[in-house]
This record gives structure tokens, sequence and C-alpha cells, in this order.
């Protein structure tokens, strides 16, 4: 199959997307113009690393996978469990690397323990608190069982962190996610290491300015990373069905202040639209598992061009699967079988 990497948002997930359903229904790849949205267009190590990682896991013949190449084939011929460790020697997102492999994992033949070192806490990726708190929870209500570990952080640009994801084969069941229920809890975090103490007090009183949070609903965490500096602060909604987590990132030269305010505003858009429960980070990523369990649907805020993009893509690949989006905020989407 030829897949179109400049397609939708031209980036990295076109990529990802289409080996992990390689992987899954066996078919070999050619992607041509890898990243052609992107500044730099082609395989970064990140990029490469989920390349290689799902060539082992598959036991797939590839070709073009090197940094900077814009075109690659990938043929798998099976599923491997067992033990796999990476490593992608830059601050390259850890999770993104799991969340290329993760789909075929459920379906292997034994349990699986996935072992990825680099960056866990990434601007333009999901952090790994967000895997734990916001996706994995869903993923296990679909039937998944999976367990994850942060063992070291890894902030960017540093990186040198590392995650351990233990995979069972599981079947997925269709999941119905329409409201996100009454609040339960919510709580501000503020991860730090090797930087001022005051940056995380700072960012914090501004959640409690902003959003009127408790003393006791506010965290600060040290981290002691030798690898670099970083801060990172989560804010996260936890609702009867469903756990919004958002982050925003400490940058150099940008107020402690100002990191909170974009945190903030992400949180007021999701409080505002009441009773939708998926933000849109988490739509992205539940499109495929509601795809492999053969059905489901969900209320999003909107329907981002990363999610257009895999409602584009899977069904290529799984020729029995249709997607249907309608509306824009919210947006309504529905995964269901093709009649015969």
């Amino acid at each position: 199959m030829d897949i179109d990497g400049s397609m939708g948002e031209g980036g990295g997930q076109i990529l990802r997307t289409a080996l992990a359903l390689a992987l899954i229904t066996g078919t070999p790849i050619r992607v041509e113009k890898i990243r052609a949205g992107r500044r730099k267009p082609g395989l970064m190590r990140q990029h490469l690393v989920a390349v290689r990682a799902a060539a082992a896991i598959g036991a797939a013949k590839v070709s073009g996978d090197e940094v900077g190449s814009t075109a690659l084939s990938f043929a798998p011929t099976d599923i491997i469990g067992g033990t796999h460790h990476f490593k992608i020697g830059s601050a390259g997102s850890t999770t993104l690397v799991l969340q290329t492999v993760l789909p075929a994992l459920l379906r292997a033949r034994e349990p699986s323990t996935l072992i990825v070192e680099g960056g866990t806490h990434n601007p333009l990726a999901p952090t790994f608190d967000f895997l734990e708190r916001s996706f994995l929870p869903v993923l296990r209500r679909m039937g998944a069982r999976v367990e994850l570990a942060l063992e070291v952080h890894g902030f960017h640009p540093a990186g040198g962190g590392r995650i351990v994801a233990t995979v069972e084969p599981s079947t997925l069941v269709p999941l119905d996610l329409m409201q996100r229920g009454a609040v339960v809890s919510r709580g501000a975090t503020a991860v730090i290491s090797a930087l001022p103490g005051d940056v995380a007090e700072r960012e914090l009183a501004r959640v409690r300015e902003r959003l009127g949070f408790a003393a006791d609903e506010c965290h600060i965490r040290g981290v002691k990373a030798p690898n670099g500096p970083g801060n990172v602060l989560s804010i996260a909604v936890e609702s009867a069905h469903v756990t919004e987590l958002v982050t925003a990132f400490g940058e150099r030269g940008v107020r402690a202040e100002a990191v909170a305010d974009r945190a903030c505003d992400e949180v007021e858009r999701y409080l505002k639209m009441e009773g939708v429960p998926v933000g849109e980070h988490l739509a992205d990523q539940l499109l495929l598992p509601l795809a492999l369990a053969g059905g489901g649907r969900f209320r999003a805020l909107d329907a981002s061009s990363h999610a257009r993009t895999q409602v584009d893509l899977i069904p290529r690949f799984l020729d029995r699967i249709a997607i249907e989006v309608s509306g824009e905020g919210p947006a309504h989407f529905e995964v269901f079988a093709r009649n015969p």
C-alpha cells in the first residue's frame, strides 16, 4: 500500500499510524513524503526508533530507515511479544514510540515488556502523565491489559528518561463515551528539576487565581534529573467517565505565569464545553483502538487535523470499518462496521 506522508496534518502521526496498522494487518507499505508538512521533513531520531521498534516487533523487512529519509518501505511478517528495549538517544518522545507498537502488542501471542529511553515529557507529544491518567484508563475500559511505569524523567532537550510498559494479549471491545459525568476531583502538579523552586510556586499560584483551585489541590514535585533542567505543569480534571489532563512546559525566557496561563486557558475551554468528555489530544488517540474494537463513539471538543488524518487513513487498512465525523465544536465521532 502506498501512503502519502504529506496528507492531512503532514507530520509523524501518519507514519506512526501506518506502521501500527501495517503490523496489525500484515500489510506491506511504502510511505513517501514523510513529514513533508514540517520545517525539517523526513525521519528524525524518534521517528526512526519508532520504525525500528515496529520492525523488531513485526519481524519486518525495512528500507529507508535512516535519519532524514523521506521515503520508507516496511513489510511485516509477524507480531513478536517478549521483551523489547529501545533507546532514542535524544529527547525524542518515548510515548510516541510506545503508541506506535502498543496496538500490535495487544495482539501478540505472548505478554510483552517494552522499555523505551528518551524524552518522557516533550512539547508536541503526549506526556507520560497523559498516557497514565487520560489514555490508558479509557483503553483499559475497552479490555486492554496494560501497565505503564515511569522510571526516570526525561525533559526536553536533554532526554535521558525511561518508561516501561507491560502488555498482556487483549481483545478490545467497543466504547461509548458521549458524556463526561460529574467532576470527581481536580488537581495541578508542577514538576521541576534543576530550577529555582519559586517557578513552580508561581505557576500554581496562577492556577489558584485563574481556576479557583484550593491549596490542597496543588502540588510541587521535585525531580533529581542529572540530564538537564525541566519544568512541566499538569492540570487534571477527573470526571466520572474520563480524565482530561492539560500540560504546559516551562521555557527559557517565558514567565512562570505565562506558562500557567496556557494551561489554564485550555482547562477553561474544556470546562465551558459542559458535558463534552474528550479533549483534542485524546480524540486523536481513541480512533485507532475503536477501529480495532469494531466500533464505538465519542464526543470531543473539536475535530483536529490530526484526528481527521486518522479518519482518512484507518479505513484504508481496515476496509470493513467506517468512521464518520459530524459537527465542529463539539464534534461527534462514530466508528462502525460497514454492511457486508
